[in-house]
């Protein structure tokens, strides 16, 4: 399985912070925010991973983040030049991902939670079809929205609904089968200009062929996208670190505990931080092992 994350957009909600620099590459408190979607799919077991974004930005994060080599990731690039939906991102990946099964992740979500690893080990393991998560919220009018049946399975979608029919909405974490840049490629834009991935998705429900993740109590989900969510997710970051002791969202750490990277390696990347927190941390890590 590939990873794609979609680093486009002109971050408008966020101006002027955004105004000279890409929004994914805004901070959530000692990470840039593309560090966690990234690690999430490293979580995830991907390796292969496509970084879309747009011309004026691409060269910023090739500087931040070069060919993922020393994460032992492999690291590719394409450019979306106009912000015309999430499902396009599939259609831009279409060669990269040449008919292999895929994880798209939006690159301004933080998602959180003891069992997330599991949750996506389920969605790699389907042989077949999309999986799709989601998070209950008090604003689902602001999100794409999944109303589910009295069974517990998936009856409808709908984006950004003016009466929605549940809070539950769906977080920028997508898995599909071989058949979604097809599919994507299929769509119709929608009447604001964009292919919806909320219809790439409505497309596998009407076809039987969607499951859904409930991230229930104990998850957090940030959809980074406004000033009051970006501050939001540092400080839920920031409470974390500091009260554990542990880094989130640390590509190094991923790298080194699941063998991408050894102890010779992740020293070599705490000399890079020496004089920051990062730098040690990473040393203690190194000492520690990755099994600690």
């Amino acid at each position: 399985m590939k990873g794609i994350v979609l680093a486009g957009g002109s971050g408008s909600r966020l101006f002027p912070l955004t105004r000279a620099l890409s929004k994914q590459l805004l901070p959530i408190y000692d990470k840039p925010m593309i560090f966690y979607p990234l690690s999430t799919l490293m979580l995830a077991g991907i390796r292969d991973i496509l970084i879309v974004t747009t011309p004026a930005d691409g060269p910023m994060y090739r500087t931040l983040l070069a060919d993922g080599a020393s994460w032992g990731i492999s690291l590719t690039y394409a450019e979306q030049r106009q912000p015309d939906g999430v499902a396009q991102a599939l259609v831009i990946g279409r060669d990269f991902l040449a008919g292999d099964s895929c994880c798209l992740i939006l690159g301004d979500n933080l998602i959180y939670g003891d069992g997330l690893s599991e949750m996506m080990g389920r969605a790699i393991a389907r042989p077949a079809g999309a999986t799709i998560f989601a998070y209950r919220v008090v604003n689902p009018e602001r999100y794409g929205v999944v109303t589910f049946g009295r069974d517990g399975r998936a009856i409808d979608l709908a984006e950004k609904p003016r009466a929605p029919r549940s809070d539950w909405a769906v977080i920028g974490l997508y898995f599909y089968d071989g058949s979604a840049c097809a599919r994507a490629a299929r769509l119709k834009p929608s009447p604001r200009g964009e292919l919806e991935i909320t219809d790439l998705n409505a497309d596998y429900l009407r076809d039987d062929a969607l499951a859904v993740e409930k991230l229930g109590r104990g998850y957090a989900w940030f959809d980074t996208g406004t000033h009051e969510s970006l501050l939001e997710a540092a400080e839920f970051v920031h409470t974390l670190e500091k009260r554990t002791g542990q880094k989130i969202g640390c590509l190094e750490e991923i790298a080194f505990r699941k063998g991408l990277i050894d102890a010779a390696a992740l020293r070599q990347l705490a000399a890079l931080y020496s004089k920051s927190d990062d730098g040690r941390y990473l040393e203690r890590l190194a000492e520690e092992g990755p099994n600690a």
